[in-house]
């Protein structure tokens, strides 16, 4: 695996660059490399969508763990606090919009708006899991697509 692609891949999973950043990277590495521009989409629209039951389990099974641990417990804390207005506002949201506001709240493409957040908002709020896999999976694809259309624009506009 080439570096690039390696580096796509790392972005693609990680809480704050997700596929906002991974994607654009791979995207320039397939054109480098003469690649199908829709197999590196769909590889990391596919890792992106993945994380989502790592993320899941790790809220459900080990953050509990973790918690014991006073640098974490202090970091979650603040990063939960500051979420909780978030929270707030999307809970008002969810009750009329339903499934939509989270598909919508998942696949705009700006920083602490994809599928960790997206994850984590539904842990917080007690949201049905399988309705939040699938609304957070379809707003991954939706970000996806904005980011790929953008990408191949700007490239072509340069």
């Amino acid at each position: 695996m080439d570096l690039k692609l390696l580096w796509a891949v790392i972005l693609t999973i990680m809480p704050v660059t997700e596929l906002r950043v991974g994607l654009p990277v791979a995207i320039l590495y397939a054109i480098e490399q003469n690649i199908p521009i829709w197999l590196i989409f769909s590889l990391i629209v596919l890792l992106n969508v993945l994380i989502i039951f790592f993320i899941f389990y790790f809220l459900d099974h080990i953050h509990h763990v973790f918690l014991k641990f006073n640098p974490y417990k202090k970091l979650f804390e603040k990063y939960v606090g500051k979420f909780q207005k978030k929270v707030d506002k999307f809970e008002k949201k969810y009750e009329t919009l339903g499934f939509l506001a989270l598909v919508l709240f998942v696949a705009v493409p700006l920083p602490g708006t994809g599928a960790w957040t997206g994850c984590l908002l539904s842990w917080l709020v007690g949201l049905d899991r399988k309705k939040s896999i699938l609304a957070i999976s379809i707003g991954v694809l939706m970000a996806g697509l904005f980011i790929l259309f953008g990408t191949l624009g700007f490239l072509s506009f340069l």
